[in-house]
């Protein structure tokens, strides 16, 4: 019968609702054929079984009687006439041939013939001759043994003015000829009764639920993707309708991820233009006014020229390499060495990276490691390289004779690193965005020059690829980057 969904009740099943309604028409049938069989048996009318041996004999009587009160009696109109309401069917069959019942039926002519020879014998037989089935109309007889005798009962002479003209034959009326007519018509009515009953009480809400469902794909294939098929009934089609919704939902969300991705490659690519156009644009400014011969003829301005030049190149060259960076670790290409890193070891080489600069500025550069947390797990060089941007990231914010601090501490088992500095602070407005490519806060951090605006977006990258965190804390004595990493074995 298929799974059941959770919470849904057994009887509510599109299954079991079709075998219930199975049973149902095959019960009521079985009932409406026993109340007609009832209503049969308790008519007037021919009794099943084989009829009493006394019976032929009756209605040859009767017809003698009749057909010799009645000189050119027509047979045929009175038997249906008379014998309408008979108990039993019979055939009258006729010295001639002629065959006479109340339902019109045949005979075989061997039977014709086989009558013939019985008139015969009884017009030689005495009249107050004794056998068995006594004697028919006046002075009619049976025939024992010996005798035809057809469907068990034998059979009784018709005589007129003593004369054998015909012979009755009864036949047996069994069960399933009196009453298989009737039960097969009223059968076959009570079948395509309850065939319209369970198309129109179970198949009908189905199909038009299914046809809703094939409306909304059909909507969902246009382009509305806001379009939803019904979720009633309960049963396997409501299942159905369900998880054609969820996906639609979802066919809904990756097409506004794509949107948005879109949107996103489009704002990346401005970027990128105007990010590479600055530096470009300055490179060719100076080589053009290198090329003018009064700043040929001058050496200390054709030296400074070259030098600024020079740092364009190189601003140029770390905005690409960044690029090609960030793209590679949202791309998942480069792959990551995860394994135990000493955070010491980690500290000790951003710190002697940034030492002179930071002595050149008198800022303080101080490292404090927590018991417990010596070891996280993770690839060293790409911590090593989001460290490096975070501490640069301080460093340039930092005024003369503050202070950056890395520090390292455990939380369950989650090793929390933070880069501490005493700049000026970031505005609130601009804490959501902060690790968008290209976004810079100079204004908000006193107006200090950035370097390519993807040191962050590294940052972040490299720890979404540990399945780390990373957060802001900010206030206007200084600003705190947390990095949430798995912590290793100590």
């Amino acid at each position: 019968m298929g799974e059941f969904s959770p919470g849904r009740r057994w009887y509510r099943s599109l299954y079991w609702r079709i075998a219930l309604g199975l049973v149902a028409t095959i019960a009521v049938i079985i009932a409406v054929q026993g109340l007609v069989v009832l209503w049969l048996l308790g008519r007037d009318g021919p009794a099943p079984g084989p009829p009493p041996p006394g019976f032929a004999r009756l209605v040859a009587q009767d017809l003698g009687r009749e057909m010799e009160a009645t000189p050119g009696l027509d047979l045929g109109r009175f038997v249906r006439e008379e014998y309408q309401q008979r108990l039993f069917p019979f055939v009258v069959v006729l010295r001639d041939g002629r065959v006479v019942s109340p339902d019109g039926a045949t005979v075989p002519d061997e039977l014709r013939q086989a009558t013939r020879l019985l008139l015969d014998r009884a017009a030689e037989a005495p009249r107050g001759g004794s056998g068995r089935g006594g004697r028919g109309g006046r002075g009619g007889r049976g025939f024992g043994r010996q005798d035809l005798v057809l469907g068990g009962s034998p059979p009784a002479v018709i005589r007129v003015d003593g004369q054998p003209v015909g012979v009755v034959f009864v036949l047996p009326q069994t069960l399933v000829r009196r009453l298989g007519p009737t039960l097969l018509v009223t059968g076959a009515a009570a079948v395509v009764a309850g065939t319209v009953l369970m198309a129109a009480l179970i198949f009908g809400p189905v199909r038009r639920r299914l046809a809703d469902i094939e409306r909304t794909a059909e909507a969902i294939g246009h382009g509305r993707l806001d379009a939803r098929a019904r979720e009633d009934g309960g049963d396997e089609v409501a299942d159905l309708a369900r998880s054609f919704n969820l996906m639609a939902s979802d066919l809904a969300a990756r097409a506004r991820e794509v949107e948005g991705a879109d949107r996103a490659r489009r704002l990346l690519l401005a970027d990128v233009s105007h990010e590479l156009m600055t530096p470009l644009t300055s490179m060719r400014g100076y080589l053009e006014t290198l090329a003018m011969p009064a700043v040929a003829a001058d050496g200390d301005t054709r030296a400074r020229y070259l030098r600024i030049v020079g740092d364009e190149t190189r601003r140029l060259e770390h905005i690409v390499g960044d690029l090609l960076d960030l793209a590679r670790l949202e791309a998942g290409g480069t792959p990551m060495d995860v394994q135990d890193v000493s955070v010491e070891g980690l500290f000790g080489a951003v710190t002697a990276r940034h030492e002179l600069e930071a002595g050149a500025r008198r800022v303080t550069l101080r490292a404090t490691i927590e018991p417990g947390a010596e070891i996280v797990r993770g690839d060293a060089r790409r911590l090593e390289q989001a460290l490096q941007n975070l501490v640069a990231n301080a460093l340039r914010h930092t005024p003369n004779g503050g202070e950056v601090s890395l520090d390292c501490r455990l939380e369950g088992s989650t090793a929390v690193i933070a880069v501490h500095d005493t700049g000026s602070g970031i505005d609130p407005q601009h804490l959501p965005h902060l690790f968008d490519r290209f976004y810079k806060v100079d204004a908000s951090r006193g107006g200090v020059e950035t370097g390519s605006g993807l040191g962050l977006s590294i940052v972040k990258a490299v720890i979404d690829r540990h399945r780390g965190a990373v957060a802001v804390v900010s206030s206007p004595g200084g600003s705190t980057f947390e990095l949430r990493l798995p912590a290793g074995d100590v």
